[in-house]
């Protein structure tokens, strides 16, 4: 039905949405796991906070295996690069979030608070170090990763574990933990009882909000005049061989800027970006949980798309080797692959949207302190 051109914009389309249905999704698991030591002061509210989450979190999990099973499937090069030269950081995120099902499952288990204690900060890992890390990943992306190709298309990867933190990488990971607490700021507004623990939310979503703000406004900064950004020279055939060293690249400070330049309507994903923080603030401070919660989706839609289409074509580019760099044209599977795998995704993605829809339908409701005493199914 449709030519190979055609089938790699689809993709790229496609992992934009998966990306995008994690961050709003799991998004806000995360945030509140984050938020969990510091608008809880008793274990009454701790699992308050906790069960705010407890009905959805593992079904939110499902948008981040998708997105790794899409990098797989549909663009083997990203997947084979990424997750073997970011090996390390992969790991931190792994063993981080199996802290979470473990952290739920046990920590009601035993009424010690010493245990219950350890727990809650397990959790807290378990939501701040995934958060913090996947926004150093997109900072690295953005500065380009340190692997090349080799004429047979083998990748060398030529970075350590500590060399993802430059301070570019950093502001990108706290503007990622600012972004996420404050949905799960807004998230605890409308599923928490107002008392404490709501009252406690609404001071960190404030203080999110403004942050995240500013965190996004010295990243334009960053990429407008800090050197970073990578650029096509010469023409590239969209429907060419997946071949990344048949593409010539150059990298160029602020050409992450260029899409922007040639399509404007563009400049609508950073507006977003910085409209719906402003909205979530608005929100939270004047008590309009639904305000605050559409706010600050709003804000993620923006930022996450804000990146992809700042950076497209590219998907990987390469700081030593900017020849090596990864395109959406140079770096998928066959089109026959692209095409089942679309048959597939159209059937598959409705069924995974109106169970999700389903679920949160029947969740729906604040969770009481009330409920957490006589419940027998809470955390």
């Amino acid at each position: 039905m449709f030519d190979y051109e055609i089938l790699r914009l689809i993709w790229w389309a496609l992992l934009g949405v998966l990306l995008i249905g994690f961050a709003l999704t799991d998004g806000f698991d995360l945030g509140v796991a984050a938020l969990l030591p510091f608008v809880a002061r008793n274990d009454p509210e701790r699992r308050m906070v906790i069960n705010a989450i407890g009905p959805t979190w593992e079904g939110n999990q499902v948008w981040f295996i998708l997105g790794g099973g899409a990098i797989f499937a549909a663009w083997p090069f990203v997947y084979a690069v990424s997750f073997s030269g970011f090996y390390l950081a992969m790991f931190l995120v792994l063993a981080a979030l199996i802290l979470r099902p473990v952290g739920f499952k046990y920590r009601s288990k035993r009424p010690d608070p010493a245990w219950r204690a350890r727990w809650d900060w397990a959790l807290f890992v378990g939501g701040f170090v995934p958060a913090l890390v996947f926004g150093v990943a997109v900072g690295n992306v953005l500065l380009g990763a340190p692997f090349r190709l080799d004429g047979d298309l083998r990748s060398f990867y030529e970075g350590s574990l500590l060399g993802l933190f430059t301070p570019f990488a950093l502001l990108c990971g706290l503007l990622s933990v600012t972004m996420l607490v404050l949905h799960g700021a807004a998230w605890l507004t409308i599923k928490v009882e107002h008392g404490p623990v709501h009252d406690r939310a609404r001071t960190f979503g404030t203080v999110a909000a403004i942050a995240s703000i500013m965190l996004f406004a010295i990243g334009f900064v960053f990429v407008r005049w800090g050197g970073i950004g990578y650029r096509i020279v010469g023409t590239v055939d969209p429907a060419g061989p997946s071949n990344p060293l048949r593409t010539t690249v150059e990298q160029v400070g602020g050409a992450w800027l260029d899409n922007f330049a040639a399509h404007p309507w563009m400049m609508v994903l950073p507006v977003l970006g910085f409209v719906g923080a402003g909205l979530a603030l608005l929100g939270i401070r004047s008590g309009r949980e639904a305000l605050a919660f559409s706010g600050s989706s709003v804000s993620t839609v923006g930022i996450v798309a804000t990146v992809g289409c700042s950076m497209f074509p590219f998907i990987l580019p390469s700081s030593i080797d900017a020849h090596s760099s990864l395109l959406v044209w140079n770096a998928s599977s066959t089109h026959k692959t692209l095409g089942l795998m679309l048959f597939v995704t159209a059937v598959l993605l409705p069924i995974v949207l109106a169970y999700t829809a389903w679920a949160y339908k029947v969740m729906f409701g604040r969770v009481t302190a009330e409920d957490v005493r006589t419940n027998p199914d809470f955390y």
